[in-house]
């Protein structure tokens, strides 16, 4: 039990260090844009294969169709409407938007919204009693890569100290771990169909996120490139899903 604990924790602590590990780079080193894109172009496809085979699939088969379909919808809802009242409240700055990065409230709570439903599967999917689940951890990893790399970029040419932004990523790879370990404890023990559900809500959200941010981000900067480097992304995931 401990060492489940441990394990759920430390998984999204690594997940959201990526986070980190992207701020220092950036802090650093001059990271071309496209470069930065077509990591999220990969990771975008990396994530809708560890959603698609790691936690969709595995909830409909443990939970039953309809707890995994109306958890998957709730998980999209959830997520575009949190998008919809912080664009209402202008308080959502987005990974590598080019946008001006604005508070590190507003990055903080962008960077939030997208790493608490990716992280908290890290921890659904022990509860489940399936163990930790390597592809959506490195899918997770590798789309965290770009956010803090390019949000770090904006923070910096904003005249944004070292202190406030390795602060505000710390902090942010901290919520994550403990996002994971909530997934884990919440529904240790619980029926397998509350446990598809949520897994399907968090696999919702992860998505509409891909849709909402990733992808038109990186077509920016990534052009007709975009859709191949999805393909070999998705590619990458499934083969370690299928060796798994």
């Amino acid at each position: 039990m401990d060492g489940q604990i441990f394990g759920a924790a430390g998984a999204g602590l690594l997940a959201g260090g990526a986070l980190v590990v992207g701020a220092v780079i950036a802090w650093f080193v001059r990271v071309p844009g496209h470069v930065v894109a077509g990591v999220m172009a990969f990771g975008s496809g990396v994530l809708i294969s560890a959603l698609a085979f790691d936690l969709v699939q595995e909830a409909e088969e443990s939970g039953g169709f309809l707890p995994t379909m109306a958890g998957f919808l709730s998980g999209a809802i959830v997520y575009v409407g949190l998008n919809l009242l912080l664009d209402w409240r202008d308080a959502r700055n987005r990974r590598g938007s080019g946008e001006s990065p604005g508070t590190g409230t507003g990055i903080a709570v962008g960077a939030l919204l997208d790493g608490v439903p990716e992280t908290a599967v890290l921890g659904l999917s022990m509860a489940a009693g399936s163990g930790l689940s390597i592809p959506v951890l490195a899918a997770v990893i590798i789309s965290n890569l770009p956010e803090g790399l390019a949000s770090t970029a904006e923070l910096k040419k904003s005249g944004r100290p070292a202190r406030f932004v390795f602060s505000l990523w710390i902090g942010i790879a901290v919520a994550c771990a403990l996002s994971s370990l909530a997934g884990y404890l919440l529904l240790d023990g619980a029926p397998v169909e509350a446990t598809s559900f949520v897994t399907a809500v968090a696999a919702g959200a992860i998505l509409a996120m891909i849709c909402d941010t990733m992808i038109p981000e990186a077509f920016r900067d990534t052009k007709a490139f975009t859709g191949l480097l999805a393909v070999l992304g998705f590619f990458a995931s499934f083969a370690i899903h299928a060796v798994s």
